[in-house]
């Protein structure tokens, strides 16, 4: 029908195979009854409920509604720094900026319950340490574990580096559901150490429906201690030392904020510069509130009519249940024949 939106619950191949079974048993049916007129009747009934559950099923609609998506609709993705620079010692005084970033991850994780969130980190190569997962306190948990790159391993890093694995991942999430918005929360302090230029983001906008870009760190920087990948906490009391410079002093590692723009610009997302007890509002409201929603999903807001079909079904349902149970109370079982052996007493012949 014109104007019609089909959501069926079942994939269509599904649908048409128990379609076509169906009617073509309730037909056989009619014409096999047809000189019964009762259960000729009773048949014809019969084929309008099945006519009714299989629209049902189909889920007619028609374009235009006004609902609004859910926080349940979202794909979250957490983009995180774990370099050497994210030991860096300037947050909330002289914390290292990981302390803020596993904080603001488990407050995004409050705030958008009932998602599905993933979490990736990036030193000097990409990975991916909680697939997609409706499990926040997994994703939680991977970050409170989460430590900075081994000091040894450290050979300079780009801010870019998990530009691809975050690409790939998005799209696998939009092949898989389409219908949800997939939102992208990176988290770092912009510091490019390579030698060479960042790459971009740019080829993950497309699939960027919202989150935001945190930048973690101050102006003035902060010193790293080192890591050597022992135990829960930073295993040695050492700052990491800056030996291009004459003496080798403490590094000090300082936020570069126009990388973090240009991240935010590639994404499609807004930039918001972390301070310990800062609001998150500007980049969480919408996800929180549902407006956040794919091109897909908007469009295909829809009334549901299926209410309208259950109406009629439900009452020639009741009828032919109804109908049913009289004929099974006009049912009644043969009495037996109870035949008594004539006692002694009674007169019975005696020997």
């Amino acid at each position: 029908m014109r104007g019609l939106v089909w959501q069926p619950v079942v994939p269509v191949p599904l649908l048409v195979v128990i379609a076509v079974a169906a009617s073509a048993f309730v037909l056989w049916r009619i014409v096999a009854e047809r000189r019964s007129r009762s259960l000729l009747t009773a048949w014809i009934r019969r084929a309008l409920v099945v006519a009714l559950l299989l629209l049902m099923v189909a889920r007619p609609g028609i374009p235009g509604g006004t609902a609004k998506a859910s926080v349940a609709e979202l794909n979250v993705f957490f983009v995180v720094d774990t370099t050497s620079s994210s030991a860096a010692e300037d947050w909330d005084g002289d914390q290292p900026r990981l302390v803020g970033m596993r904080s603001d991850i488990e407050r995004i994780t409050e705030d958008l319950a009932g998602a599905r969130f993933s979490l990736i980190s990036f030193d000097s190569t990409a990975i991916q340490r909680v697939p997609l997962t409706e499990d926040a306190s997994a994703v939680v948990s991977a970050a409170t574990v989460m430590r900075q790159e081994v000091t040894y391993y450290s050979h300079g890093s780009t801010i870019s580096e998990a530009s691809s694995l975050l690409e790939s991942r998005l799209a696998a999430a939009r092949k898989s559901d389409p219908q949800r918005a997939d939102v992208v929360y990176y988290l770092g302090d912009g510091e490019q150490t390579a030698d060479s230029a960042p790459g971009s983001f740019e080829a993950s906008k497309n699939d960027t429906s919202g989150g935001g870009v945190l930048g973690y760190g101050t102006a003035a920087g902060g010193r790293m201690k080192e890591f050597d990948g022992y135990g829960d906490q930073y295993s040695k009391n050492r700052y990491i030392k800056d030996k291009t410079r004459a003496g080798s002093p403490d590094a000090v590692s300082r936020i570069d904020e126009k990388n973090l723009e240009a991240i935010a610009s590639q994404l499609g997302v807004p930039y918001l510069h972390r301070d310990a007890g800062g609001a998150l509002s500007s980049v969480v409201d919408d996800e929180k509130a549902g407006r956040i929603t794919t091109e897909s999903g908007s469009t295909a807001s829809t009334r549901d009519l299926t209410w309208i079909l259950a109406i009629p079904f439900f009452l020639l349902l009741l009828v032919d249940i109804a109908l049913v149970v009289r004929a099974l109370a006009d049912v009644r079982p043969e009495g037996r024949l109870l035949v008594r052996r004539p006692s002694a007493r009674a007169g019975g012949v005696r020997r």
